[in-house]
């Protein structure tokens, strides 16, 4: 199974490497070693690896920036397909039209439709995903979403073919995309519809986003973003503040001293420290406020929140 694995990745350009550790690749800076970790560098190799592992068995997982993730401690045992800086090009189709690669990443992505006085990605420039990523939750901040600019998108299917949607078609709601229920379709490209705007204003509107983000959330420690999703209602956040819990700690994990909504890495945090925080937090706020709070970050590995 190695050596047509190692075949594959030769034949298309995609670099393996082994053993390679998860806390490495995520911005929680948690989580043990996968087996192996291949950089995607074309739509091709793409499918090909995905029908190699439909094939022999091999459980695989598309990983971008690593940016809402929580990867277990033991790792993962399968082969990581990255859709990274390999597989990030950007094009300009029109003068308000911009294509990326689903490895770009959101923030460059903001950053060129700033250059080219292009309005409608201000709130999503702070986002530390990739284009794929904020399609695949629909990312947003400061109320903007990624459902407001995309106009359509590429990705391949489980049989290897690919296809395009167009955003009507991509159910996108608050933290969410057809991709979220049909986790076998990998995003490919995306491409989103932007106006023409003052500069200046655009600028100054991102400069003010960035300012808010690092006044209000603990930039400073690792993180997967806010931890909890948003309960119909209220507001997850605003719950943990009310029940106390601001500076709940459980080994390395904390519930952020300066955003309730965040739960961070102290140094040295395991996963098994961010799941046992996350349960008292969710407990808690049941048993305080009527609410059920679920976890926003995806679980990579052999872990669960429990009950």
């Amino acid at each position: 199974m190695r050596e047509k694995l190692l075949e594959i990745c030769d034949r298309w350009d995609i670099e393996l490497t082994e053993q390679v550790p998860l806390a490495s690749h995520t911005t929680f800076h948690i989580g043990g070693a996968a087996d192996y970790w291949a950089e995607i560098s074309s739509e091709q190799g793409l499918a090909q690896l995905v029908q190699f592992c439909r094939e022999t068995g091999m459980p695989y997982f598309v990983m971008g920036r690593g940016s809402n993730i929580l990867a277990a401690d033991e790792g993962f045992r399968g082969i990581i397909l990255h859709i990274g800086s390999r597989f990030s090009n950007m094009e300009w189709k029109t003068p308000h039209t911009l294509k990326c690669e689903a490895g770009a990443m959101l923030i460059r992505a903001a950053k060129s439709a700033e250059e080219h006085g292009q309005t409608g990605m201000e709130g999503l420039s702070g986002i530390p995903g990739s284009i794929g990523g904020a399609l695949f939750m629909n990312a947003g901040a400061y109320g903007y979403e990624m459902s407001q600019i995309v106009s359509s998108c590429t990705y391949l299917d489980p049989k290897g073919e690919i296809h395009m949607r167009k955003a009507s078609q991509l159910d996108l709601g608050h933290r969410h995309s057809w991709f979220m229920d049909h986790p076998d379709c990998i995003i490919l490209t995306v491409t989103m519809q932007l106006e023409a705007g003052d500069p200046a204003e655009i600028t100054a509107q991102m400069q003010d986003f960035l300012q808010r983000r690092s006044d209000k959330q603990p930039l400073d420690l690792p993180s997967a973003g806010s931890t909890f999703k948003r309960p119909a209602g209220s507001y997850a956040s605003k719950l943990i503040d009310e029940c106390g819990l601001k500076g709940l700690t459980v080994g390395g994990a904390q519930v952020s001293e300066k955003h309730a909504g965040f739960v961070v890495n102290t140094g040295d945090a395991t996963a098994a420290d961010v799941l046992a925080l996350c349960r008292e937090v969710r407990d808690r706020v049941k048993k305080e406020t009527g609410y059920l709070l679920e976890m926003e970050p995806v679980l990579l590995g052999d872990i669960e929140l429990g009950a």
